[in-house]
């Protein structure tokens, strides 16, 4: 590797400090890592000190700053993969590859990490392996995946081997299945792309905001802000250019029904994208995909190949006045680039920290311009709503949560996979859908959302009772909820913490702290106190959704599950044999 080198792939950025991350992202791919002594060599050509290209570097799970491997693996560490039996397959893993888990063997072909969810909980255990998805892992097939790298086999090869060639897509070489469940009225059924397009473009945008706003769509990330709300507080800045932007890092654990969308619909996406721009008078849209969803890049990018051709990106689309194309942004491994304003500053290729808000992105979003940020799920709905109307939509739902619902269903149960419901459905009704049998538990919305108990399944899923981005991870009664879900979820948010916020970054571990206290018989009601108390620190204190929902965990356990802690608990106060007169005498003594 040589300065010529990386200023080849500098250049074919243009030197622009805000494609940082595609820099870093191409240095990578071509060499396998990415070295601290070109660090200034980057900087000086973007714009920027090496140490501000090293804190980009160091903050996502997928740079390394020494080689990672010839085949670098990735194992999920989710519940859910330990679940299906994940600690046997790393088991496998290392045994086979020489590799400890974070480590790189000897001779430098192998390396062996550990990685939170992969958008994989259907079809555990799943492993990235050099960008490439393997799923439904067996000890068996392990063995035949690192015979096959020891002899130095192409990574599509050992693909086409280990999955039969005639089952692998074209374009994305991968063994991922979509399990879809159950289609429904809007999302998952035929739609002929440009359809909403071309009817959007003959109507003026102020008609389709007021159609947006009429249909009562709310945002599929899980907050539900009305989505035509959203849109109007961008169309009121008269700041360009304007971006619409995708969030499609889809990283809340149990989650993977914007990978479906992105697979199997993507037309739907891209339409949603366009009539958006046209709404907000934007010309550009730009699709942050996480990485792990990397494999999916070459698939979308022919589909826009194909839209350009047919005249619905780029210059006047559909022979209008309108001019909009489209990106994809990779990420780079960070959960907590879900939050708007932290994928904002990972587009612009900085750390993925939240901004303090105001100002919002619709005012001063990605390069500091006005910017919309709207999941999958959501820009998915909206050519649908173009095509059949407002009210059409409205029929579907309750009366605050209109449309229908993706849910991502997994864990200890016979169905797992993508299912389209209307909002009002039951979890008990979901429970029965998805063949489940002696239910403890239900995570509803991932480890960020709440964990209820069986008193708590005649609830609704909507936004007005409990509200999920679509997760929802089912533990059978013959799980240890406090030993085994609990301490992965928690480990989980202290590892994606950014660190930026105080009580997120120190609270999170003493909760551990507390759990692990409690665990081991030497708990107290104050410790479920301090912990009560902490999470209303959290929910006041931390800038994102991310510190504010760290304890959710802990915090539901408590409340659905009291019984499990009152077994535990064994002293109902705390009482401490420490003395301060005995303790400070000889102080006293000598300092009279």
């Amino acid at each position: 590797m040589t300065n010529s080198d990386i200023q080849e792939i500098l250049g074919k950025y243009n030197n622009d400090r805000f494609r940082l991350m595609d820099i870093l992202l191409d240095i990578q791919d071509k060499y396998g890592y990415i070295p601290k002594k070109f660090f200034n060599l980057i900087g000086q050509a973007v714009g920027l000190s090496s140490a501000k290209v090293e804190e980009t570097v160091t903050f996502y799970h997928f740079f390394h700053t020494s080689p990672k491997g010839k085949y670098t693996i990735y194992l999920n560490d989710g519940i859910v993969a330990t679940m299906k039996g994940r600690d046997n397959i790393l088991k496998q893993f290392s045994e086979q590859t020489g590799c400890q888990i974070n480590s790189v063997s000897k001779d430098e072909k192998f390396g062996l990490f550990s990685t939170p969810c992969i958008g994989m909980s259907d079809q555990e255990p799943a492993a990235i392996i050099n960008k490439h998805i393997f799923t439904n892992l067996t000890v068996e097939k392990v063995n035949r995946i690192v015979r096959l790298m020891k002899k130095d086999t192409p990574i599509q090869k050992i693909i086409q081997t280990i999955y039969e060639s005639d089952k692998v897509q074209n374009l994305i070489h991968t063994m991922v299945t979509d399990n879809i469940k159950k289609t429904g009225s809007v999302l998952l059924n035929k739609y002929k792309r440009g359809s909403a397009v071309k009817k959007s473009l003959n109507k003026n945008p102020e008609e389709i905001l007021e159609e947006i706003k009429n249909s009562n769509l709310r945002g599929r990330g899980g907050a539900g802000f009305p989505t035509g709300t959203k849109w109007e507080f961008c169309t009121k800045s008269k700041q360009k250019p304007k971006f619409i932007v995708c969030n499609a890092d889809e990283g809340e654990p149990g989650t993977f029904k914007d990978r479906v969308l992105l697979t199997n619909y993507p037309e739907l996406l891209f339409d949603g994208m366009i009539i958006a721009g046209y709404t907000l008078g934007a010309e550009h849209g730009i699709i942050y995909l996480r990485y792990e969803y990397s494999y999916l890049k070459n698939f979308l990018q022919s589909k826009l190949e194909q839209y350009k051709k047919e005249n619905l990106l780029g210059k006047k689309i559909v022979n209008s006045d309108f001019n909009f194309d489209i990106r994809i942004q990779l990420g780079a491994g960070s959960y907590v680039c879900g939050e708007e304003t932290a994928l904002i500053e990972s587009m612009e290729g900085k750390r993925g920290e939240p901004r303090n808000r105001p100002p919002f992105p619709a005012s001063c979003g990605y390069v500091n311009k006005p910017t919309t940020v709207n999941n999958v799920e959501t820009l998915s709905c909206v050519p649908k709503i173009i095509n059949h109307g407002s009210e059409w939509f409205k029929s579907f739902g309750t009366e605050e949560s209109a449309g229908t619902k993706l849910l991502s269903i997994c864990g200890d149960c016979g169905n797992s996979g993508v299912f389209e419901i209307e909002f009002g459905m039951t979890i008990n009704e979901m429970l029965e859908m998805a063949d489940t049998i002696e239910t403890q538990a239900v995570v509803v919305a991932g480890p960020s959302g709440k964990i209820i108990s069986e008193n708590e399944f005649n609830r609704k899923i909507c936004f007005e009772d409990l509200a999920t981005a679509g997760a929802m991870i089912i533990i059978g009664k013959q799980r240890n909820l406090l030993e085994e879900v609990v301490p992965n979820f928690l480990d989980f948010f202290i590892d994606e913490s950014c660190g930026s916020c105080t009580p997120c970054r120190v609270i999170t571990t003493h909760a551990k702290n507390r759990l692990k206290k409690i665990l081991a018989g030497k708990g107290t009601t104050k410790d479920l106190k301090d912990i009560k108390s902490w999470g209303n620190l959290m929910q006041k204190s931390n800038r994102c959704g991310l510190g504010k929902t760290a304890l959710n965990p802990l915090l539901t356990t408590i409340k659905f599950f009291p019984e499990l802690y009152e077994r535990l608990i064994k002293d109902k106060e705390y009482i401490s044999e420490f003395n301060l007169e005995k303790a400070t005498a000889d102080y006293e003594k000598i300092t009279k």
